[in-house]
């Protein structure tokens, strides 16, 4: 019986991790290219290895363990709001200071209905309300209606849908998504 997210442990990535990310990656990209997952990512433009580097050296990439200490899953937490996000109809005003964003959240295909998407939003939150920064902030492609029902599930609502070339990737359709923890 698989172990739920319970079981798991979100944390600070380090060096050691980004093999784990990069492999994570590559498990979405070869899920998409099969047609079992639905994401809108590329391979070779994004997310690729370099992401997770560049997170790292930022300070802002996260891992999930599973209950066997392996990397899981992985996102990118910071305040940077992409400039796409100024073509949004947001439903709250907030000062940069105020708003935290999940990026690049991808669970492994290996860990399928675990929990560990909705532990890392519940990890966001929490790491929001410490950090004292009430709006949250999501984006996802408007393909990827798996990631979107479970944001709906959790509480976000979808305020607006920008077109754009995204990450390198061009013709996206950007779901911004939202919620406000209050103050």
């Amino acid at each position: 019986m698989p172990q739920r997210a319970n079981a798991n442990r979100i944390r600070l990535a380090t060096a050691a991790d980004i093999d784990a990310v990069e492999a994570i990656y590559d498990e979405i990209h070869d899920a998409e290219e099969s047609g079992a997952a639905t994401i809108g990512w590329v391979r070779d433009v994004y997310p690729v290895r370099a992401t997770a580097e560049a997170a790292l050296g930022r300070g802002d990439l996260y891992v999930e363990e599973d209950a066997s200490g392996n990397v899981a899953a992985t996102a990118i937490i910071n305040g940077t709001q992409v400039h796409e996000y100024a073509d949004a109809s947001w439903r709250h005003e907030a000062a940069d200071d105020e708003v935290l964003v999940l990026h690049t959240l991808v669970v492994s295909p290996s860990h399928p209905r675990q929990g560990l998407g909705r532990a890392f939003i519940g990890f966001y939150e929490d790491l929001a309300r410490q950090l004292g920064r009430p709006e949250l902030r999501i984006d996802t492609n408007e393909r990827n209606a798996r990631a979107r029902a479970m944001y709906a599930g959790m509480g976000y609502e979808e305020v607006s849908i920008v077109p754009c070339d995204f990450n390198g990737i061009p013709s996206i359709q950007l779901v911004c998504l939202e919620k406000w923890l209050g103050r």
